[in-house]
């Protein structure tokens, strides 16, 4: 898998993330414990598409 097809991997993911999140903010029945682990994952996935694209070996 080349580093431009893995970044837009995790961008679908982080959005996907963003999507739930919003999604499970709406509900009021939401487990607080599920949000937070939704969120550690998006911050996560997030923090990898940052170190991705400073990468020198980027092209």
């Amino acid at each position: 898998m080349s580093i431009a097809s893995h970044l837009e991997e995790l961008q679908r993911k982080h959005g996907d993330l963003e999507r739930e999140i919003n999604e499970a903010l709406n509900h009021p029945s939401t487990d607080d414990l599920e949000l937070v682990r939704l969120k550690r994952r998006k911050l996560a996935i997030k923090d990898e598409i940052s170190r991705l694209q400073a990468s020198p070996t980027r092209h």
